[in-house]
């Protein structure tokens, strides 16, 4: 299905984000959101969708759940054998074996770190967007392999706690070690921690409204979220009413970059306890603030609308 055929404007080609989504989708009910709205927009070219891990304790092969999940939305929408979907790393990065005497890090090899480094030199004097909705393990294995490809890539990740302390954070967590290799690599990361990520709220009212009526993905989305809250609410996340679509943010940022609401900071060092430091030589990065999420939630609604209108099946 070409998406851009359902819109009456048109996007200049060379505004137009060339993105992969990295997406742990399993892991709560948002990531799908967040897919299927990057995938509806035209301002984006989705070159491929990789899973990944989100750790191991409710489910041990955490990856594997994300890729199925994510296949899940692609064939609702009519995209599975339109979209490459692959298989990104299963844990976190580990220290490395090699006798050296620097400590370091091993890459965790995959289909996906293999996608991003392929693309990543596809992509000639344009930049390659990646999406990141869970830990940053695939960007740090391909930054491992290949560190030039820093200079190529803008990282949009969705984690890590608010500054100027840090703290603990779920997407961080899941690997600490990838998130301080991005983070000292040089590559242009826009940042979007947690006070930030928690804003785009929606009743669960809204949703029934807005989004069952529109097509299988749009049944999908409502229907997985309902499945998920009992589990989060049993989990000690007090089932509610609302919810938030914490992936929005991200997936929100390749339509809109919005300007004045994100500052430059020093990349910090991330501790094991994931509280921020200084870094030595530190390159600055984009930390968001502040968005505008209602917009961003106002523009998938539409866009879900006018590709899955009501009265198609």
């Amino acid at each position: 299905m070409d998406f851009r055929k359902k819109y009456a404007f048109t996007m200049p080609a060379d505004t137009v984000k060339k993105t992969i989504i990295d997406t742990d989708a399993k892991n709560e009910a948002d990531d799908p959101f967040a897919i299927a709205y990057t995938l509806m927009s035209p301002s984006v070219q989705v070159l491929g969708v990789i899973a990944t891990h989100f750790g191991h304790a409710r489910i041990q092969n955490s990856m594997q759940a994300s890729y199925e999940e994510a296949q899940r939305v692609l064939d609702r929408m009519g995209l599975a054998d339109v979209i490459p979907l692959l298989h990104g790393g299963a844990t976190a990065v580990q220290p490395t074996t090699k006798p050296s005497f620097f400590a370091g890090y091993d890459p965790v090899p995959s289909e996906g770190v293999d996608f991003i480094l392929e693309q990543a030199h596809r992509i000639g004097s344009e930049k390659l967007y990646i999406a990141v909705l869970g830990p940053l393990t695939n960007v740090a294995s391909a930054l491992l392999i290949e560190p030039d490809i820093a200079g190529k890539i803008v990282v949009i990740w969705n984690g890590g706690a608010t500054y100027p302390v840090g703290g603990r954070e779920f997407n961080l967590v899941n690997d600490i070690a990838a998130a301080n290799i991005v983070f000292g690599s040089g590559v242009e990361l826009w940042q979007v921690p947690t006070q930030v990520y928690g804003l785009p709220k929606v009743s669960l009212a809204e949703l029934q409204l807005k989004l069952r009526p529109h097509g299988k993905i749009g049944r999908y989305l409502f229907d997985q979220l309902l499945e998920f809250l009992p589990l989060a609410n049993a989990n000690g996340w007090p089932m509610e009413e609302f919810f938030t679509i914490c992936d929005m943010t991200a997936a929100g940022l390749l339509m809109d970059e919005q300007a004045f609401c994100y500052d430059y900071l020093p990349a910090p060092y991330i501790s094991q306890d994931m509280f921020y430091f200084p870094r030595e030589n530190a390159k600055p990065i984009r930390v968001y603030r502040d968005m505008d999420l209602r917009v961003i939630l106002e523009d998938f609604f539409c866009k879900l609308a006018i590709c899955y209108p009501e009265n198609e099946v």
